[in-house]
């Protein structure tokens, strides 16, 4: 099956013998063979875990329990013996597993009894990882525009003080108008501002505190978010296979 979004399937799903053991080919081990670099940053939006089956479970079992995840709209998976592949594409709020976008299930023979393997991809913890940065950057943006600002004012002071600086006198502001509307519903005329206030306004420098704000939420989501879904998908995943 080809992912919808190949931008968020990192490798093709190996194939697995008949008995069951993994290919020679690991394919976490070829993605970052492939992509070095990825190893340091991947867990931004790969979730990664394993879950032990109950003592007997067999893996058709297991994939049974897991079975009503994968029937929600938006969702299309492919079982391969023992290795499930899915994919969401506009995926509704109430899926459990809204958050993710594909992902791989694998079931695994350990010592002490087979486990299941999971490894999910989200572009939605990836989008949130990215916003923070994104804020710092407008909140730069602002800073460099204030000093701007503050550097022609300057500019025009000095130029305005010069002994040989023409003066004109300022134009004054239009007076302003009423909507006709409100004028025929018996509105009050719109008071002209005083000088003050509009120079007030003018001098106002931008501030990045806003911007600072938003990085600063969208940070403690994302911590959040990534803490919160790991620990919430293998808390799902362990009382789906138990029954619970």
């Amino acid at each position: 099956m080809t992912s919808p979004v190949r931008a968020t399937q990192p490798w093709a799903p190996q194939a697995w013998d008949a008995t069951g053991a993994r290919a020679s080919a690991d394919t976490d081990a070829l993605f970052v063979e492939k992509f070095p670099a990825m190893r340091l940053i991947s867990w931004i939006w790969h979730v990664r875990g394993s879950v032990p089956l109950m003592p007997g479970q067999s893996g058709d079992d297991a994939f049974d329990k897991l079975a009503p995840l994968f029937r929600e709209t938006g969702t299309t998976h492919k079982r391969d013996g023992d290795t499930l592949t899915f994919d969401k594409k506009d995926q509704p709020a109430q899926d459990k597993m809204s958050v993710f976008d594909h992902g791989v299930l694998r079931i695994e023979k350990g010592a002490t009894g087979s486990v299941l393997r999971y490894h999910l991809i989200s572009r939605s913890l990836l989008f949130c990882f990215f916003l923070p940065l994104f804020f710092l950057a407008f909140a730069q943006m602002t800073i460099a525009l204030g000093k701007h600002q503050k550097a022609s004012a300057e500019t025009t002071a000095a130029a305005g003080k010069a002994p040989n600086a023409t003066h004109k006198p300022a134009a004054k502001a239009a007076p302003l108008q009423l909507n006709p509307i409100d004028k025929f519903l018996g509105a009050p005329a719109p008071e002209k501002p005083k000088d003050g206030e509009e120079m007030g306004r003018r001098g106002k420098k931008p501030s990045p505190t806003p911007a600072y704000v938003f990085a600063s939420f969208f940070t403690i989501l994302y911590v959040f978010g990534r803490i919160f879904e790991d620990w919430l998908i293998k808390r799902r995943f362990k009382r789906m296979l138990s029954g619970e």
